[in-house]
């Protein structure tokens, strides 16, 4: 199979890990790389080995050689990014949250389907056997009727300077974490009768950063009676990234299914007995670059489409929305 092709918009922090390692792990080119600073992308191309540098991202995406963008670029840019990507008709894998609000994901989706390209949602976790592992424990019925499902995703404040507090740049700890325990909700809807809507939420707005959550609490209900908890907390004392599922005859708990190659473990408790699992340190991120290459090569379909992504930021904007909180907006030069 020819290698993919794919061209990198900002050198983001994030992509080293969820690009530039799975790129060279599945064999992908990395094509080309632009930033806002020129400096800081040649420097991001000599030590990732991505083969050129391009002058800005429009000269990046008319580039005929590059197939598909990955988009690390800052929450408020994911959306106006994406849809310029697939307006020239190039496939698009773009880092969560998909865009600022359900509005503009929906306009990238639509783009998408008219173009005919793969347009996808950087949930990795999903594509990682320890998530398919707490599915296929609900599957086989072991933890028996599912009562509960409470993600919690919480990390220590990354400092008064990080962009994730700035409003205009779509930040706040729904937006960047919590994101990701609204996704597993959604994840296991199969067995909550349909998908989650949001019962109540509510949120600490960061000092000195107006309109921004620095945790929110959300409770949802499925149509089974399943409820849930997503809770998020980026200034929080500790980190944890746990995902815990009780039923009716025990329970099984991710203890990190954010990012479980740094732990693989999922515990299973039925009665008194407890047994601990290993599913393996492979990097989700390389799971689910294999998927989109598999769906851009093959038509292989990929469970964080364009419409799961949709699907994803109307429950943010929901939960925003009940914690009597701003949605946010992409940059007004894009709107």
């Amino acid at each position: 199979m020819e290698p993919l092709r794919i061209g990198i918009l900002g050198a983001a922090r994030i992509a080293e890990l969820a690009m530039v390692k799975p790129a060279h792990a599945t064999g992908t080119r990395l094509v080309a790389i632009a930033a806002r600073d020129p400096r800081r992308a040649a420097a991001f191309a000599a030590a990732h080995s991505v083969e050129r540098v391009a002058t800005s991202y429009p000269d990046l995406l008319a580039d005929p050689e590059i197939e598909a963008v990955y988009n690390p670029l800052p929450n408020a840019l994911h959306g106006p990014w994406n849809l310029a990507a697939v307006n020239a008709g190039k496939h698009v894998l773009s880092e969560k949250p998909f865009a600022a609000n359900a509005a503009e994901a929906a306009a990238v989706r639509d783009a998408g389907q008219r173009a005919g390209v793969v347009v996808a949602d950087g949930f990795h976790y999903l594509y990682h056997p320890v998530f398919h592992r707490l599915r296929d424990l609900l599957a086989s019925g072991e933890l028996g009727e599912p009562t509960r499902i409470e993600a919690n995703v919480f990390m220590p404040d990354p400092g008064a300077e990080d962009p994730r507090w700035s409003f205009d740049l779509a930040g706040g700890a729904l937006m960047d974490l919590g994101c990701y325990a609204l996704h597993a909700h959604r994840a296991l809807a199969d067995w909550g009768g349909g998908q989650p809507a949001v019962v109540q939420a509510r949120a600490g707005e960061r000092a000195g950063a107006p309109g921004v959550d620095e945790w929110l609490h959300a409770d949802v209900a499925f149509p089974s009676g399943l409820t849930g908890t997503a809770r998020c907390h980026m200034a929080a004392d500790r980190w944890e990234m746990t995902c815990r599922i009780t039923g009716s005859r025990g329970t099984a708990t991710a203890l990190n299914f954010v990012q479980p190659h740094l732990d693989d473990r999922v515990t299973v408790d039925v009665g008194t007995h407890r047994r601990v699992e290993h599913l393996g340190t492979r990097s989700s991120y390389i799971h689910q670059l294999e998927a989109f290459i598999a769906a851009v090569r093959d038509g292989r379909p990929m469970p964080t489409d364009a419409d799961d992504a949709v699907a994803t930021m109307q429950l943010i904007d929901a939960c925003y929305r009940a914690a009597g909180m701003r949605t946010r907006c992409a940059p007004a030069a894009y709107r």
